[in-house]
């Protein structure tokens, strides 16, 4: 039987193909020139030109961003291809890896056991996970030890305290949050004052750390929440700087006050 050429699999050895042939001693020298370190800002972009196109909710979009964020894993495999004998593999073994932890992970589907919520298949998700940890080789490890420090400080942060309220570090709720983050605001308040520049970094991490638990206590995700606000503020000022431009004004020269009554304006005509 001819393999079927429009099937996901055969498209996507197609692009396995095509990235080997990039590579490759005659291939294309600005891929061959590429590392893991040089290809990881691309990834970052790539993924989050991905998320940019989720909260568009332009799926024409998004189709297109997500083959671009597909080939940075085949970029990453096919580079390691070259790495020494016991450190190297391809695109395959990782295929093979997810498969395997997607279906282990999941015996409420694949095996006898079941799970009727969503809490539930995360609670037995985290349960195996902590079980596979424990057959790995035995070396000094925490429990935030396998959160990447080479994450966002976003990212990194809502997974460390989400780590830590898994064994019972934790707030009983988003009232002594809140009791939190008004302590941190007035510890940030007397840095302020004092006017060290580390110690008020050191007092804005601490504020910015509590807002993620309180994200967290309240089920929303801070990344997302922030990049909403983003998305929400560029809309206004992109009104102020149409509404003035057809006043045939700019923004420069014009006053606060200006601004900001057209920015109350924007908040009213704009959807949020």
């Amino acid at each position: 039987m001819e393999p079927d050429s429009n099937s996901a699999g055969h498209r996507f050895q197609r692009l396995v193909e095509i990235m080997a042939r990039l590579r490759a001693p005659d291939g294309c020298p600005w891929d061959r020139e590429q590392t893991f370190e040089t290809i990881k800002k691309y990834t970052l972009e790539e993924t989050y030109e991905v998320l940019d196109a989720v909260d568009r909710k332009d799926f024409g979009d998004l189709r297109e961003e997500l083959g671009d964020f597909i080939l940075q894993a085949v970029f990453y495999a096919e580079m390691a291809k070259d790495l020494p004998e016991g450190e190297r593999f391809e695109i395959g073994d990782s295929l093979d890896f997810i498969n395997e932890k997607l279906i282990r992970r999941h015996p409420h589907i694949f095996a006898a056991e079941t799970a009727t919520t969503g809490d539930a298949v995360l609670k037995r998700w985290n349960e195996i996970k902590a079980e596979e940890r424990k057959n790995k080789p035995a070396e000094r490890k925490g429990l935030l030890s396998p959160v990447p420090r080479a994450l966002p400080a976003l990212a990194e942060a809502q997974q460390i305290t989400s780590r830590a309220a898994g064994v019972g570090f934790d707030w009983t709720g988003p009232d002594q949050v809140l009791e939190k983050l008004h302590e941190e605001l007035d510890e940030f308040d007397i840095a302020r004052a004092g006017g060290d520049k580390s110690e008020m970094e050191d007092e804005l991490g601490d504020l910015l750390f509590v807002i993620v638990n309180l994200a967290r206590f309240v089920k929303v995700d801070p990344e997302q929440a922030l990049r909403r606000t983003n998305t929400k503020f560029r809309a206004r000022f992109g009104y102020i700087e149409d509404t003035l431009a057809e006043q045939g004004r700019e923004l420069k020269g014009t006053s606060l006050d200006e601004m900001e009554a057209l920015w109350q304006e924007a908040k009213i005509k704009l959807p949020k």
